[in-house]
């Protein structure tokens, strides 16, 4: 059995799963960092496959208890056993923004309370596909990075910068100070997505579908927009909605 892991790099990511890992090491264009088994795994099948390609890409393995491997994967129901932590370049921090904002306008999505995978898979692939600078996902509050929502983001997930922090709302805070303006989706709002014209660097806030976004991020300095509605409709699913923020704003 192994040891607990230490000093692990800031960009891993541990996906899981018999066949999510399987493609993910056939995958040239990630960096497998190791390769974690159950020791109760029978051999044969998708686990035979597994370790060959490890072995074919060097990938160092450890074996642990079922117990400890689910420690490691955080997903003990459906981790078949398998996890995998990759390196992650597109992995970053939050407090890196202001340094990059001051290279060029950013255009960013912001996630409060939004606890579904398949949504947070989904926002991911809107990202990536109209172009947004990135995502900032909190720690808490939301759907954790994982293998449901690699699966959601049908192939996008490694695409788009992903920024993480501990608490929005404190990080929304700091980065208004530093000039990033803040916008809030609100159904009342007189102002148009589609007529909205950031000045510099702008977070698009999305909540939670039920709640909206949290007491705490609407205490941040901030605007709002809302989305045109029609034939009575009051609102959109999230993931939908960040598939227009994303494209609203490569129109001239």
């Amino acid at each position: 059995m192994n040891s607990p892991r230490t000093a692990l790099p800031a960009d891993l990511f541990t996906l899981y799963g018999r066949q999510a890992v399987l493609e993910a090491l056939k995958d040239k264009s990630l960096q497998p960092y190791k390769l974690h088994l159950a020791e109760s795994n029978r051999s044969g099948g998708t686990m035979a496959d597994i370790l060959q390609v490890a072995e074919q890409r060097g990938v160092p393995l450890a074996w642990h208890t079922r117990l400890a491997l689910s420690r490691i994967s955080r997903n003990g129901k459906q981790d078949q056993g398998v996890a995998l932590d990759i390196r992650m370049p597109n992995l970053r921090q939050a407090r890196e923004l202001p340094g990059l904002a001051a290279g060029r306008p950013l255009r960013l999505l912001a996630l409060d309370q939004v606890t579904n995978p398949q949504n947070v898979g989904m926002i991911l692939r809107s990202a990536a596909a109209g172009g947004m600078d990135g995502v900032i996902l909190p720690k808490r509050g939301c759907a954790r990075l994982d293998s449901l929502v690699i699966k959601a983001s049908a192939g996008t997930f490694f695409r788009v910068p992903v920024f993480v922090c501990e608490q929005l709302p404190d990080t929304l805070r700091e980065l208004a100070d530093h000039g990033m303006q803040v916008c809030l989706m609100a159904a009342g709002s007189r102002q148009s997505l589609f007529g909205f014209r950031p000045r510099g660097s702008v977070i698009y806030v999305l909540g939670n579908e039920t709640d909206g976004v949290s007491a705490g991020v609407r205490q941040v300095p901030h605007t709002t927009v809302s989305v045109p509605m029609a034939n009575g409709v009051e609102s959109l699913n999230v993931a939908m909605t960040a598939t227009l923020i994303a494209y609203a704003g490569t129109i001239a």
